[in-house]
């Protein structure tokens, strides 16, 4: 103790530069600490990573709709070439991709409609697909829902005639009669049970009487939702009558003849058949 006093009394006594040296003679410990904090360089200087492109990997397949759609060239999608035995088709196999309707069918009139595709099948760039499934946009759905009014909802799953296994869900509100003082429109229960039953029935007759090809048909022009509202008149008078939502739940074992069928023969057109806003079903006419 009495020496370590001593040497710090005796290093007061020199100027601040022979302090410093004297110091680190006398702790190599000190010196040791600084050189860590030191950062060494690893690699050559100047040597960059070279940075590859990954787009320089990858190729564009044209995604072509079914000839139920008015365009049929829908879009282009991205997938890595074909290296050893990773083949590109079996990861573009069972892509599924959403449109907006109004894009397929080139009218805004169908904006609020989104159409999913599923990719079954790869000849040469052409991506053939098929009907997936469909939905409502958030915002339309929205704008449905007002106040005074009843909302009925009925859903059903049912087979298609080609053995597709779909779930349909429907949506109507209640409206004003043509005499009606009261403001609101609200209905009693009994009479939105008979709706909704009335719904189903229609609903799982159009679709088990269809095939997924006829039922696409019927879902762009809203021809099930204008037969549910006429079916309706003597029950509740109804409004905005939809075919919300079209859920694949499942589908048969593959067939290329019927895929092929469904895109022409060339499987090259740019247009499919037209869609006629005023589409009538024969079966429900004969109700």
């Amino acid at each position: 103790m009495f020496f370590q006093g001593f040497f710090f009394s005796v290093l007061l006594t020199f100027s601040p530069i022979i302090l410093i040296e004297i110091v680190v003679l006398a702790s190599p410990e000190l010196v040791m600490a600084i050189g860590k904090n030191k950062r060494l360089s690893k690699g050559k200087k100047g040597l960059k990573k070279k940075v590859v492109d990954p787009f320089t990997r990858k190729e564009w397949y044209d995604i072509k709709a079914p000839t139920t759609f008015e365009h049929r060239d829908a879009g282009k999608t991205l997938i890595n070439k074909s290296t050893g035995l990773k083949n590109a088709v079996d990861g573009l196999k069972g892509r599924v991709f959403e449109f907006n309707l109004a894009d397929l069918q080139g009218s805004e009139d169908h904006a609020h409609k989104k159409i999913k595709l599923r990719v079954d099948e790869v000849q040469g760039k052409n991506l053939l697909t098929n009907f997936h499934g469909m939905d409502f946009t958030t915002d339309k759905l929205k704008s449905l829902v007002r106040k005074w009014q009843s909302l009925v909802e009925a859903n059903v799953t049912v087979k298609t005639a080609d053995d597709y296994v779909l779930r349909v869900f429907a949506i109507a509100f209640t409206k004003r009669q043509a005499n009606q003082v009261k403001r609101n429109t609200y209905a009693q229960s009994s009479k939105l049970r008979e709706v909704r039953k009335k719904m189903i029935e229609i609903m799982t007759k159009e679709v088990s009487n269809s095939t997924l090809a006829q039922l696409t048909g019927k879902l762009i022009p809203e021809a099930i939702g204008n037969e549910i509202e006429k079916a309706t008149q003597a029950i509740l008078p109804l409004q905005n009558v939809h075919i919300r939502k079209v859920k694949l739940l499942k589908q048969p074992k593959f067939d290329l003849g019927n895929l092929l069928s469904l895109h022409g023969e060339s499987s090259v057109d740019s247009k499919g058949k037209k869609v006629s806003s005023g589409f009538k079903d024969v079966i429900l006419e004969t109700v």
